[in-house]
C-alpha cells in the first residue's frame, strides 16, 4: 500500500509543478489555491509512505515521478522541446526509479 500511496504523491507533485505555470507568478487564485493544495497533499502523502519505505528510495521515487511527469507534461502542454536526449534522460530516470523499487 505505501508504494500506491507513493505513486499517488508522485502524482500530486506533477500537479503542483505544472500548476506553478497556471499560477503566473501566484496572481491567479484558483490556480494558486489548487497548485497550494496539491503541494501539502503530496508533501503529506510522501510521510505516510516513508513511514515504511526507505527514505532515500521513496524520496528519489517521488520526485523521479515529479520529474518525468513534469517534463513529459511539458513537452505536450507547452510545447517544450522534446529532443533524443531529453527522451534518453527521461529514460535514465525510469530507470533509476525502477532500480530503487526493485531493491528496496
Amino acid at each position: 500500500m505505501a508504494w500506491v500511496i507513493l505513486f499517488l504523491a508522485g502524482i500530486l507533485e506533477i500537479g503542483w509543478a505544472i500548476g506553478l505555470k497556471y499560477t503566473e507568478g501566484f496572481t491567479k487564485l484558483l490556480p494558486t489555491v489548487l497548485t497550494g493544495a496539491s503541494m501539502v497533499a503530496s508533501v503529506v502523502l510522501l510521510g505516510i509512505a516513508v513511514r515504511t519505505l526507505p527514505l532515500g528510495t521513496a524520496y528519489a521515487v517521488w520526485t523521479g515521478i515529479g520529474t518525468v511527469g513534469t517534463v513529459i507534461l511539458g513537452i505536450v502542454l507547452f510545447a517544450e522541446p522534446a529532443t533524443a536526449v531529453r527522451i534518453g534522460c527521461i529514460a535514465l530516470i525510469i530507470a533509476g526509479i525502477a532500480g530503487l523499487k526493485l531493491t528496496a
